[in-house]
């Protein structure tokens, strides 16, 4: 009996585009001229790299899937079996409206491979799982501050629709005074569980808070972040906590090639509309680090008072512009500082004006 031929690709790339979900993925193959197949399989990176070297042995596999639900989890298990595996932002994947009108899983992972085969996509910072890890400890904080908020907002509201004006504005600051005196108003049974049930949320909020005030400020004293926050603290307007939101998000700043790169990161560009003679300023992209941009115009209303030369950039920007347009340019302007500090591991030394 003949044996049959050991198949052998090397030297060619085989595409794959995966559209994820939680209990299965489509999966399309192509290769540099043409759709190989698309199929149907569990959620498993080991069981497509079977297929994959099984079908199409000694090929260089390239595969690519959008950001989502599942993180990168699967980028480094791709990565740890010796696949080269990005992924992508998918409003960074281009889509027909015929495509849009008829969307389906099939047709989102063969975009995806066909895509991937032009080189027409890039994909997005993978973080380390430390990295990943920290980041995690300060967003748990800032959701934390935003359910307070909202319990804060609730309460409030409620206060005025029972037509307790008085308690709303007796402290701004919400003391353990404030929380015991809303406790004693006299209200109808009704109303006073009504109340209790939104003060008892609030309270926990603020416990859950305080505890992840603490973690956040012990992980800026760790010894793998201690010195850089050091350095960008003296920078005018950034606290230990903006510090080290900035260095967790930002990670390596040595993989934005200039400030321009920076700031669409974060987010301080213009959306623009732009057709022969025509040019349409849109406002601040949508597309941004929503915390860090937030934190960054936060700090620059800080700055503008503490540091002379921000004082002095702010009045003449305003001498043209708007307050709140002006204080994006100085946003700008600290963003530089903050990438100064963290390229060259230098304090920031604060301008005098003469």
């Amino acid at each position: 009996m003949k044996q049959g031929t050991q198949l052998d690709f090397s030297g060619q790339t085989i595409f794959v585009g995966i559209d994820v979900h939680k209990k299965s993925w489509k999966v399309s193959l192509r290769s540099t001229h043409m759709e190989l197949k698309t199929f149907s399989q569990e959620p498993s990176p080991k069981a497509l790299s079977g297929h994959l070297q099984q079908n199409y042995p000694s090929a260089d596999y390239r595969l690519v899937y959008e950001a989502g639900f599942c993180g990168f989890g699967y980028q480094r298990q791709f990565s740890e079996l010796g696949m080269s595996c990005i992924v992508v932002n998918p409003a960074d994947v281009p889509l027909t409206d015929k495509e849009k009108q008829r969307k389906s899983d099939t047709v989102d992972c063969r975009k995806l491979s066909k895509t991937l085969s032009e080189g027409a996509l890039k994909g997005i910072f993978v973080p380390g799982i430390e990295q990943q890890d920290d980041r995690g400890i300060i967003r748990v904080y800032q959701q934390m501050i935003k359910d307070q908020t909202r319990y804060k907002n609730r309460i409030k509201g409620w206060l005025n629709f029972q037509d307790q004006s008085v308690a709303v504005d007796t402290d701004k600051y919400w003391s353990n005074h404030y929380i015991c005196l809303l406790k004693a108003l006299c209200l109808p049974p009704s109303a006073r569980i009504n109340l209790d049930i939104l003060l008892q949320g609030y309270q926990q909020t603020r416990i859950m808070v305080l505890t992840a005030t603490r973690e956040v400020r012990a992980l800026s004293r760790q010894p793998r972040y201690q010195q850089i926050i050091k350095l960008i603290r003296t920078i005018p307007g950034i606290g230990e906590i903006t510090a080290l939101l900035l260095v967790t998000e930002i990670g390596d700043i040595e993989r934005f090639d200039s400030l321009d790169a920076l700031c669409g990161y974060v987010g301080l560009v213009p959306d623009m509309h732009s057709s022969g003679d025509q040019k349409i300023i849109l406002g601040l992209t949508k597309r941004a680090h929503h915390q860090l941009r937030e934190k960054l115009i936060e700090a620059s209303w800080i700055a503008v008072r503490l540091d002379p030369a921000m004082t002095l950039a702010f009045n003449n920007l305003c001498k043209r512009m708007k307050k709140n347009k002006a204080i994006i340019r100085i946003a700008k302007k600290m963003l530089n500082r903050i990438r100064f500090v963290m390229k060259n591991q230098k304090p920031y030394v604060t301008s005098v004006v003469k």
